[in-house]
This record gives C-alpha cells, sequence and structure tokens, in this order.
C-alpha cells in the first residue's frame, strides 16, 4: 500500500501555547523518525492464524485550528487480518476499544471476534489518542506539564470528539479511494461510534455497538448513568453473595481490620493506602464482567497472611495488596480516572457526579457500618471519586487537575440528535439487559433516537460479552445487517 506523505512545518518551542511546549520534544522526535511523513506503514509479521503490520501517524492535537497553528501529537493503529489475505481486496473495520483511557488489544493468536473480523475484514486496532502508543499519557509524561490548569488544557483534546476526529483521519490515508469502513465499538468505543454516526456519517459503511449505546442528553448524563447503575450495582453484589457466601465474612473482616488500622488503612506497595471505601472499588472489574466474581472470589482467598508463629499479629497478605494495585490499572492507564466523567459531559460540568450519587445511597455502601453491622460489604461499580487522588498513589499528583476537570463546564457537543434522527448509516447494537456499565433503559432510550438502527436485547452476556462470545456476539450483530437474521 502506498504511503502518503506531505511537508509538515515544525513550530518553534516558543510559538506553542505553553501547555503544548513540554510535548513538543517528544513530538519532534516522532516526526524525525517518521521523515517528515504524516503515515508510515512498517512491513507485515505474524502471530498465529494473524498477520499484522504497524502503522504510525502524525494528527493535529486540535482540528479547529489551522494546519499551520495547530501542535501535532502521533496516533498508532495496528492491521490485522487472517494469514493469506494481506493482498486481498477486502472491506476495513475499525475497532474502537473501551475505556476511556485504554489502548487497543495487542493480539497474540487468532481466537474469538478479531479472528471472526479477520476472516472477511482488514480490522484496524487503533489506540486512541493518550493511550499505548499513541502519544500516551501516562503518570510520568504528564508530569511534564507545569502547572494543573496546563494539563486540563491539554487533556480536553482527548475524547471521543477528537478521537473520531483521529478515525477520519486514519481513513483517509488508509482505505482505497479514502471510502467508508465498518466501526466496531466496544463499551466507551461504542459512544465514540455514536458520535462518529453524529458527524461524520460520510465515513461510515456499518457501525457495530456492543454495550455502547450512551446517554446522549443535553448537559451533563453522569448523573443519570450512576442512579440508573446503582441498581444493577446492588443486584450484582447480592448475586456474588449468594455464590460465594463465605465472603460475606471474609471481606466483612478485612475491613475492620483497615478501619482500625492506623490512619485508617494499610500502605499499599506504590505508596498509596488501602482504605475500606478504597477496597470497594474492586467492583469495578469484580462485578461487571462474566468471569468477575470468580476472579475476585479467588482474590480474597488469599487476603490474609498465614500465621506460622503462634501468636502472631494477623495482617493483609502483600500478595493481596499487589494484586488489588493491578486490578485498579491507573498506574498503567490514568487517562481513565481523570477523563471518566467527562465523557458524559456536554456544556456542563460533572461536578463529582458519582461521589454525589453515592453519597445518597451511603446507607448501602457504607462500608465500615456494614461490616460493624454485620451484613455485607457492597462493592462500587464503574465510579471515580475525588478521595480516589488522595489514596491511589499514580493519580495524586493530578488532584489538582482531577477537580479542574471536574468543575469545568465548556464541554463541546459529543453527539447530534438531529443527525441522528435522520440516520441512513446500517447500525446494529448488543444491549446487554443485566449491564452494570452500561444501563439498558437509558441505551434503549438513546436507540429509539437513532434510525434504522437494530437492536439485539440478551441476558446471555455480561458488559464483556464481545470479548467472552468467542466471536458469536459480532456474527450476530452482522447477521442483522447482513440479511441473515430477519427483520421481525
Amino acid at each position: 500500500m502506498q504511503t502518503l506523505s506531505i511537508s509538515v512545518r515544525l513550530f518553534h518551542r516558543n510559538s506553542l501555547p505553553t501547555q503544548s511546549r513540554y510535548f513538543c520534544s517528544s513530538i519532534r522526535s516522532s516526526f524525525a523518525a517518521m521523515n517528515g511523513q504524516i503515515h508510515i506503514a512498517g512491513p507485515w509479521y505474524s502471530v498465529p492464524e494473524l498477520r499484522l503490520r504497524d502503522h504510525h501517524f502524525i494528527v493535529p492535537l486540535d482540528y479547529s485550528q489551522s494546519e499551520s497553528q495547530s501542535h501535532k501529537i502521533s496516533v498508532f493503529a495496528r492491521e490485522a487480518v487472517a494469514v493469506g489475505k494481506e493482498n486481498q481486496d477486502m472491506p476495513y473495520l475499525l475497532y474502537l476499544q473501551g475505556g476511556p483511557g485504554f489502548e487497543s488489544p495487542r493480539p497474540t493468536e487468532g481466537s474469538g471476534w478479531l479472528s471472526k473480523a479477520c476472516e472477511e475484514h482488514r480490522v484496524i486496532l487503533m489506540d486512541q489518542r493518550g493511550t499505548g502508543l499513541s502519544t500516551p499519557l501516562t503518570t510520568s509524561s504528564m508530569l511534564q506539564m507545569k502547572s494543573a490548569q496546563e494539563l486540563v488544557d491539554y487533556l480536553k483534546y482527548f475524547r471521543a470528539d477528537n478521537i473520531v476526529n483521529d478515525a477520519e483521519f486514519v481513513r483517509k490515508l488508509l482505505v482505497p479511494n479514502a471510502g467508508p469502513w465498518k466501526v466496531l465499538g466496544q463499551s466507551f468505543g461504542g459512544f465514540c461510534g455514536v458520535t462518529y454516526l453524529s458527524f461524520a456519517p460520510k465515513g461510515l459503511k456499518e457501525v457495530y455497538l456492543t454495550g455502547g449505546i450512551p446517554p446522549i442528553g443535553d448537559g451533563c448524563t453522569a448523573e443519570a448513568v450512576y442512579k440508573a447503575c446503582i441498581g444493577p450495582i446492588i443486584t450484582q453484589n447480592e448475586k456474588y453473595y449468594k455464590r460465594y457466601p463465605q465472603d460475606i465474612k471474609i471481606i466483612r473482616d478485612v475491613v475492620n481490620d483497615l478501619e482500625q488500622s492506623e490512619g485508617g488503612g494499610v500502605p499499599l506497595p506504590s505508596g498509596g493506602i488501602l482504605t475500606p471505601r478504597g477496597l470497594q472499588l474492586l467492583g469495578l472489574t469484580g462485578l461487571g464482567s462474566s468471569t468477575g466474581f470468580e476472579r475476585l472470589h479467588y482474590l480474597f482467598e488469599r487476603v490474609w497472611d498465614p500465621v506460622i508463629v503462634p501468636g502472631a499479629e494477623k495482617q493483609i497478605s502483600n500478595y493481596f495488596l499487589n494484586a488489588f494495585e493491578k486490578w485498579l490499572s491507573f498506574d498503567t492507564n490514568p487517562l481513565y480516572a481523570l477523563m471518566h466523567e467527562s465523557i458524559y459531559c456536554q456544556g456542563a460540568a460533572s461536578q463529582w457526579a458519582a461521589h454525589r450519587v453515592r453519597t445518597e445511597h451511603e446507607n448501602k455502601f457504607d462500608a465500615v457500618k456494614a461490616a460493624k453491622e454485620g451484613r455485607p460489604v457492597f462493592l462500587t461499580g464503574e465510579m471515580v471519586f475525588p478521595w480516589m487522588f488522595d489514596e491511589i498513589h499514580a493519580l495524586r499528583p493530578f488532584k489538582e487537575a482531577a477537580n479542574l476537570l471536574a468543575e469545568k463546564k465548556d464541554w463541546p457537543p459529543l453527539y447530534n440528535k438531529t443527525t441522528l434522527n435522520k440516520n441512513t448509516v446500517p447500525v446494529a447494537a448488543a444491549v446487554y439487559y443485566e449491564d452494570m456499565f452500561v444501563n439498558v433503559n437509558l441505551a434503549m432510550e438513546t436507540a429509539a433516537e437513532i434510525a434504522g438502527i437494530r437492536l439485539w436485547v440478551t441476558n446471555e452476556y455480561m458488559h464483556s460479552g464481545l470479548r467472552d462470545g468467542a466471536g458469536h456476539v459480532l456474527d450476530h450483530l452482522m447477521g442483522l445487517l447482513n440479511g441473515k437474521k430477519p427483520l421481525f
């Protein structure tokens, strides 16, 4: 495939906006490595059952500025095809990862939905800006900013609107004759897919959404989302304790131990602190995916160190403390915590919506009170709280920026109802009836605004259905659009 290139003028460091200067050196290095080209395609290489190649692009940070004004960042995408199909003419399928703030999958073999997709498509696994190899915003790279406000002024460009702009940039360089492509959006990637339908539908051939139909009301819908999700979170807790009733006492004992420890918690290996409310964060991945219950149970199996010397004090094990931090992933993907509530904002501030909603339900989620009263301790779901920026070591440097983001009001629109009402792009969506992250009722409300959308509502899968379904979920959605599934 021919690689396009243009001459790109590098800006003098002092001519850049202040918040952009600190990334100038790394981007300058990217330009140097690419010899001034805006797209470089690497050679093909193999993993079992797949052929892969890497693509690097140089894109504007801010698409509203002219090319000469906008700072540049890099975007990485990996192309995947079935073995032997490198030179075949196949439609392109862009995969948009869930998040926000998580990179695209790194294939180690042809399996699951990816294997299914690669049979008939060139699959593009794009690292959304700020993740993976796309000018990653890490706990160390963000420290290059001189102030919290400068970081906020940079982060405002890392939402779904600019992810879609990046996708369009990539599409016009990759797809022959800049033709439309298909998009598969999982979770937050589905939110991006609906933004795509709103503002760049001409770039789309078909759209598949899996657990990813967003609320599209004006203002900040985060509060509505968390209020709608409280019920399912409670239900998942009850189901977990019904499956593993022995964990009721184990988790209660852990909460009591944490509460009675000096400072209200125990030190974490990274330098943070594990408190009762911090422990509840395990519900984010432990309660909402198909194998989460089992992983959570096995984690708590080793929460205590064995007492190998008679009379030794009982204590939480280093094994558990290390595993706890790995579960949360905030050290490797801090963008999730910083930007999570902003994905729901259009012209309004989130004002720590999850924290406010949890406060309204503290009778259910007060871990210390529940433990003292002998009740099961309920874990929380997909929520980010302000106190996390005190207790989690990786997030502490960004506390001020997080508070500024929570108060930021001038978020641009992410959806256009008028365009969605007139949609002509074929869309198929899997709506998971027991989804703890994307509420089924809110998803159905939005689906009613997308003309022509075909829905598959199922309780067979959880939010992780695309990953868990061994290709079945994607096959079902494709069948809805290619005539293999009846219209009624």
